[in-house]
């Protein structure tokens, strides 16, 4: 197994900020966990001891809680957090100014041989290594939330990107534990954030034309389509069905899928209502929990399905394979159509 970094600083302490840092620090990780401001600071260590009782509590985690505990310091100080790290992963608001004003920092500060990595959903790396005169450090390194639960990361070049850095990164990732998906061209949004947001704008098309209730159409995803994909990706399902016969039905369905190039009304409508989530007590949903008791709540739901996953480990579909042999193919040859349970 790769090491993890030995040092590691993180630059933004909100709640994915928190979050690396508990998931860095369980993993024997020195981090320095760094903000602007000492109430967010004082936050993210509340916040960063309600993830560790956590895992302890769903018996996902190994280590003392007090020792992941101490290896996280905090700082107002980029300069002295990022001064020794072997790692800067910075997390801050989706802004290219201050995106700008953090690389800036850092690349001053950190040691010469440190990897600077963006935790970044969607803005391209190259765009993002133009802020430092030495792009060839910059690297994507964009996390599932929340990290301490979820196994993928995804590790993304720009057009700058040195191959040991990005090899150095995929290092760290796995060093603590967790997957990456190496991301060969630097496109908007990556992969995780283009599927999540492809499904997205289909779900609000479905229901701005009233083909389906906005409550039916979170449940076809939630138990239908994500519990199956929770055990078969997108590829295996359609192995399973046939290629040919997915291939049929996409002809069919692409043209009538959502073309729309903004978010619209179901969310316009919502946002100018005040109605922006959990946090203001209602989004697309009605609710009566703090924001924290619904992370929370989710969170329990993930690590139930994680525990389900793992009692069937072994018995993956053909997946894992390279893609191009012939290992799809556990359907029957026979019956008027195979496919149609599988679609």
């Amino acid at each position: 197994m790769a090491a993890p970094p030995a040092r590691a600083a993180i630059v933004g302490a909100g709640t994915m900020g928190s979050g690396l840092a508990v998931q860095f620090a369980r993993h024997g990780t020195s981090t320095t966990l760094i903000d602007h401001r000492q109430s967010n600071l004082d936050a993210a260590r509340e916040t960063i001891a309600d993830a560790v009782a956590f895992l302890r509590s769903e018996e996902l985690l190994d280590a003392d809680a007090a020792e992941i505990r101490d290896r996280i310091a905090f700082t107002l100080d980029t300069a002295s957090g990022v001064g020794d790290a072997e790692l800067v992963l910075e997390t801050v608001s989706e802004d290219r100014d201050v995106k700008r004003e953090v690389f800036e920092a850092i690349a001053d500060a950190a040691p010469a041989e440190a990897v600077l990595a963006s935790n970044t959903s969607g803005i391209p790396i190259t765009e993002l290594g133009a802020f430092v005169d030495e792009p060839e450090r910059v690297v994507g390194c964009h996390w599932w939330n929340p990290p301490y639960l979820l196994p993928l990361v995804e590790v993304v070049s720009g057009t700058e990107t040195a191959p040991e850095v990005r090899d150095r990164t995929v290092g760290f990732v796995e060093g603590v534990d967790r997957t990456p998906i190496v991301v060969e061209r630097d496109v908007p949004g990556f992969v995780w954030n283009r599927i999540q947001f492809a499904v997205l704008r289909e779900c609000a098309h479905l229901v701005e034309e009233g083909v389906a209730s906005l409550e039916d159409v979170e449940r076809a995803v939630r138990d239908g389509y994500a519990m199956r994909t929770a055990a078969v990706g997108p590829f295996e399902t359609a192995d399973l069905s046939g290629v040919d016969l997915f291939r049929d039905v996409a002809d069919d369905l692409y043209p009538h899928l959502s073309t729309a190039t903004e978010a619209g009304p179901v969310f316009e409508d919502r946002i100018d209502a005040g109605r922006t989530g959990v946090a203001s007590g209602a989004g697309f949903h009605e609710y009566e929990e703090s924001l924290p008791a619904a992370i929370r709540r989710r969170d329990e739901r993930v690590a139930a399905i994680q525990g389900a996953r793992e009692q069937t480990r072994g018995r993956e579909d053909a997946g894992n394979g390279d893609g191009d042999g012939d290992d799809g193919g556990d359907g029957d040859d026979g019956g008027d159509d195979p496919g149609d349970e599988d679609r």
